[in-house]
């Protein structure tokens, strides 16, 4: 071979390299989550990620940082919008403030246990897709927290019994329940609970038997009542841009993996509900379901709550609302 032959030898054998190692090139997202490595929406994460290697044939390589080490959880959907991160997951009702659409989920009775969850979920899928579009986001998977239950140091014999306590509430949704309740909502902070209910600061409370666990209860309070009065969600989504522009079998590995992700996230959230309940009451809490009065008297509250929200999400709101009701 003539040296010329030689170096064209080369120089198409160093371009097909090239174009070889640049259609191979992985990419690389960073995905932060607020929530401790722990906990069962963290653990369904990293195991997405897994999926998508494993589906994209390792092109897509998804580095989870939990516990907001790389994001904090108010900063979330700026970052993932702008483009900072490509890939993160938040609970919608963060940002309820922003657009009452997110929060949906964060109504009490509206949609009580995760059948009615899901349901509402449906409802709201097609207008929480199209908001998340608005923001340049795609959502991937959306999966329900266990259900929020009433904790009372006194077993209730009626919700009017709730009259006069001193609530603990974490959102302004929960201290508008109490409100309606006719008791007085108080901001405690989970390691705080403890101390609030020793000292009487708070005598009850809304929050989920995962909480429950977590804290101790059965230490200061001796009665739950497994309402299910809602289940707020958290959603995973990706960036538009970056979505758009992976191939179409990575694209397809992503929602692949995303659609698996929902479906053993969901059942991940009712094993952890369960496993909690029956927690609580081995150690000595009495857990029971409220009864049929309790029920219908928490339903009205619901409904006065969910006509309040509708007034903030409008027509958006009603269409979720008469979808779900159908």
């Amino acid at each position: 071979m003539t040296p010329r032959r030689t170096f064209i030898a080369a120089a198409v054998a160093g371009a097909l390299i090239l174009a070889t190692g640049a259609a191979q090139a992985q990419t690389k997202w960073d995905m932060p989550t607020p929530y401790s490595d722990g906990e069962f929406h963290t653990i369904n994460v990293r195991q997405f990620a897994e999926e998508v290697a494993k589906g994209s044939g390792g092109q897509i390589a998804i580095a989870v940082h939990s516990n907001g080490s790389l994001i904090k959880h108010p900063d979330m959907l700026r970052a993932v919008s702008t483009g900072q991160v490509s890939i993160a997951e938040f609970l919608l009702g963060q940002f309820g403030n922003e657009e009452p659409v997110f929060n949906a989920d964060n109504v009490p009775f509206l949609a009580a246990g995760y059948d009615n969850a899901w349901k509402l979920y449906q409802a709201q899928k097609p207008i929480l897709e199209k908001k998340l579009q608005g923001r340049g986001l795609v959502l991937l998977y959306s999966v329900a927290w266990p259900g929020q239950g009433i904790y009372s140091k006194e077993p209730l014999k009626a919700i009017t019994d709730l009259k006069g306590t001193k609530f603990r509430t974490y959102s302004p949704l929960t201290a508008r329940l109490a409100e309606l309740l006719g008791a007085s909502p108080t901001v405690i902070q989970v390691p705080e609970l403890p101390q609030a209910f020793a000292t009487g600061t708070v005598n009850a409370m809304i929050t989920s038997s995962a909480t429950g666990t977590s804290s101790k209860a059965w230490e200061f309070v001796k009665n739950y009542y497994t309402t299910n009065a809602m289940h707020p969600k958290n959603a995973v989504v990706v960036n538009n841009r970056a979505f758009q522009g992976m191939s179409a079998a990575n694209r397809k590995a992503l929602t692949d993996a995303a659609a698996a992700a929902e479906k053993r996230g969901w059942d991940l959230s009712r094993a952890r509900e369960q496993a909690a309940n029956k927690m609580l009451a081995d150690n000595g809490m009495a857990v029971r379901a409220p009864d049929a009065a309790m029920v219908s008297g928490f339903n009205k509250i619901g409904e006065q709550m969910a006509g309040e929200w509708l007034k903030a999400a409008g027509a958006d709101g009603d269409a979720i609302v008469k979808a779900y009701r159908k």
